[in-house]
């Protein structure tokens, strides 16, 4: 028998945006996982995917938390670390008896079986490392564990092929911003309909992110892409920059202290062969909570395929989009 302990079960309107029916049980009473109220454990007629955030104690990974907490969706108290991070992670609205316990690449092959035992509803979502994106989506594949992944960097190719060979459901994105995938669409579709449209003209591109990003970001690599389809002369090299000096970001682009930590400005700035012309596209985020809002939709798009076994398994924040638009 399992059992999801989240604040809100009891409130009628949980149902409202996830329908799902709940039975009570009168068993002993528990501790929920996401506050330190006192529920009895519940029957699960009908199932809520159970969340596991990779990636703690990182920023990105705890912004998906506080999502996950605000709509009341069930949290694993399990996430995927690094070999030198802590063993326990206490956040603001879990309580002290009740952290998540952090599992170094050396423990998890032990854990997860016992932890999908427990959760078997269990959908991943990977805030983690560059370097770790390929063997994190293998330890996945190999567990047949459905995951989100919203880290960037890693061998994308591998990491889109190994996916579908391995035949779980997942959705892959650089970008889990609803609003900065809507732009990535179009520049696409504009790539598709008009191929030669910037025929000749220099694409030169700017990106600033907080300094411990180490890589460069997933999202200008994907919207230069579709500038080159349309015909932009672009040369890694000479035409990006990559801002991580918080001096630098403070003094030229006038992003606020308390932001230094956690911003994606972009500009891409189109250039004609005589300079008569110059066009300019440009999308600033000040903090995360634009991805984790996408994170947690895709991971309820996830689950909704895996409830309709759907025959498609492999997505991106396009689908994820498109599904939620209203005519569709």
């Amino acid at each position: 028998m399992n059992f999801v302990y989240s604040h809100g079960l009891y409130d009628k309107n949980t149902t409202g945006k996830y329908p799902c029916y709940y039975k009570a049980r009168n068993d002993k009473r528990r501790y929920s996982i996401l506050n330190n109220r006192t529920y009895k454990p519940v029957l699960l007629v009908c199932c809520l995917p159970q969340v596991m955030v990779n990636g703690l104690p990182g920023k990105m990974s705890s912004e998906v938390l506080n999502v996950l907490f605000e709509r009341k969706l069930p949290v694993v108290p399990y996430s995927l670390t690094a070999e030198n991070q802590i063993e326990l992670f206490y956040h603001p609205k879990l309580s002290k008896q009740q952290p998540i316990s952090l599992l170094r690449p050396s423990q998890r092959a032990n854990r997860i079986e016992r932890i999908l035992e427990d959760y078997p509803r269990l959908i991943a979502v990977d805030y983690t490392h560059p370097d770790a994106v390929n063997s994190n989506a293998l330890f996945y594949q190999k567990y047949q564990i459905p995951f989100v992944m919203g880290t960037t960097g890693g061998d994308r190719e591998q990491l889109v092929q190994s996916t579908l060979q391995s035949n779980i459901y997942a959705v892959i994105a650089p970008n889990m911003g609803k609003q900065i995938v809507a732009l990535q669409t179009i520049l696409n579709r504009m790539a598709q309909n008009f191929p030669g449209v910037f025929q000749n003209y220099r694409l030169q591109v700017t990106e600033s992110h907080q300094q411990t990003k180490a890589d460069t970001s997933g999202t200008a690599k994907e919207i230069i892409q579709s500038f080159v389809k349309m015909g932009a002369h672009f040369e890694y090299s000479e035409d990006l920059r990559m801002i991580r000096s918080p001096v630098e970001q403070q003094q030229e682009l006038k992003i606020p202290p308390e932001y230094l930590s956690g911003h994606a400005f972009h500009t891409y700035r189109l250039t004609s062969p005589d300079k008569s012309v110059e066009i300019a596209f440009q999308h600033n985020v000040l903090g995360r909570n634009i991805y984790a809002q996408g994170t947690v939709d895709a991971v309820v798009f996830l689950w909704n395929k895996i409830q309709q076994k759907a025959s498609k398994k492999l997505y991106n924040m396009m689908d994820v989009l498109t599904e939620q638009l209203p005519n569709n």
